[in-house]
């Protein structure tokens, strides 16, 4: 009861603090949301990428597995009792193991390590993928910040639009279409405005996605719009990839056929057998085999069928190189046409854009100019501008296809 009459005492007291709650809460969460480059947002992506942990995890156990190279039987241990000598009941215990022999061993080994390098291909090849998506996914973001600043800035004229239609109004030199028309176009663009922060919303949440993090992590939209094409990068990156990692692939294959053709070679085996002999007597010695392997066909045929998929991936290698070949001069062909749309907008269009606003804004307030004129100058200046901001994102996707091109892993 206290509480409730101090409050009602001082409302104004109670509603400040309240508002400074709000204020501190608010600077809180301004303060965890931090902004990141695009370089640094590809190395915190390699941290927490899910895919290049799979990949990273199948590396280490590949290299694990090296030392399965050197391979021998299990050690066999029998034990015979019973009256295989005489009428007495007699012992007998032989231990003998196994030894592969030949190259069999020095084929397991080539054959683990080219398996292991064929992982760290397959990672590269990952990595390359999760980058690409991380600078499609930063650039997407920008765009949407970029929609939504030419929105607020359509909204700023159309505000002053709807000023000076209700001023002529009062004065009478207008009629009222022109503020309904005004108040329609200032609700159609705060209606967009809801919808670009929902885009905005889901751009960051892809984004978020690829880089695989709960932070609060935003691109640094302080960042140009445009993508730049680092000129000192590998320009046949991708193709040093794939050419790497098919090439891995058919040594892969190649060591498999000769881990094949190395299982027809004998096995050693040594042994050590005690006995009795009527009980009394303990008779020792040792023995010494071969595992030939008489029935080789199915090692064999493993074999030829290794050098079948040789073939196999060098088709497949062929056939990427060819269609890397050819993406790329279909890629730097629409790179072009779109950084010449980028060239025009921002070398004469954008200027004739705020060119035409400024002057049928003035014409329009000083009476110069129709109403239906001024909406007809105002759309040409606004679809110049939005046309600008779409020739930027298809700029963006082009040059970051240009730079990461696509490949075919299959």
């Amino acid at each position: 009861m206290k509480n409730t009459d101090k409050i009602q005492r001082n409302p104004f007291q109670f509603l400040f603090g309240f508002v400074i709650v709000v204020l501190v809460n608010s600077f809180a969460f301004a303060q965890n949301k931090q902004t990141i480059t695009l370089e640094n947002a590809i190395l915190l992506a390699k941290k927490n990428n899910t895919d290049l942990k799979i990949a990273d995890t199948e590396v280490d156990k590949q290299r694990l597995l090296k030392k399965t190279a050197f391979q021998v039987d299990p050690l066999q241990v029998q034990y015979q009792g019973g009256q295989f000598n005489s009428e007495f009941y007699d012992h007998n215990i032989a231990v003998q193991q196994y030894f592969p022999i030949g190259t069999i061993t020095k084929a397991n080994r080539q054959l683990q390590e080219a398996l292991a390098s064929l992982a760290e291909r397959r990672r590269d090849l990952t990595e390359y993928e999760m980058e690409k998506a991380v600078t499609l996914s930063y650039y997407q973001y920008l765009y949407g910040v970029s929609i939504q600043h030419l929105n607020n800035e359509l909204h700023t004229i159309y505000a002053e639009f709807l000023k000076n239609a209700e001023l002529r109004f009062k004065t009478g030199e207008s009629g009222s279409i022109e503020v309904i028309s005004a108040k329609a176009k200032v609700k159609e663009i705060e209606t967009q405005k809801a919808q670009l922060e929902n885009d905005l919303g889901v751009y960051q949440k892809q984004w978020q996605f690829f880089l695989q993090t709960d932070e609060n992590v935003l691109p640094d939209t302080t960042t140009a719009l445009q993508y730049e094409i680092m000129t000192h990068t590998k320009e046949n990156r991708i193709q040093e990839l794939v050419s790497n990692y098919y090439e891995q692939e058919i040594l892969v294959y190649q060591k498999e056929a000769s881990t094949y053709k190395a299982m027809r070679t004998p096995k050693v085996g040594l042994g050590y057998f005690a006995q009795t002999i009527d009980t009394k007597t303990l008779f020792q010695g040792i023995t010494a085999g071969l595992q030939i392997p008489i029935f080789g066909g199915g090692n064999t045929a493993r074999a030829k069928a290794s050098e079948m998929s040789v073939m196999q991936s060098q088709l497949v290698l062929d056939k990427n190189t060819l269609m890397l070949k050819l993406q790329k001069e279909i890629l730097i062909n629409e790179f072009e046409k779109q950084q010449k749309a980028v060239h025009y907008y921002q070398k004469e269009g954008l200027n004739y854009a705020d060119q035409i606003i400024r002057t049928a804004q003035k014409s329009y307030a000083n009476g110069d100019m129709s109403y239906w004129n001024y909406i007809s100058f105002l759309n040409q200046a606004i679809d110049i501008k939005k046309q600008n901001t779409e020739a930027l994102n298809a700029y963006n996707q082009s040059a970051i296809a240009l730079r990461f091109p696509s490949f075919t892993n299959n």
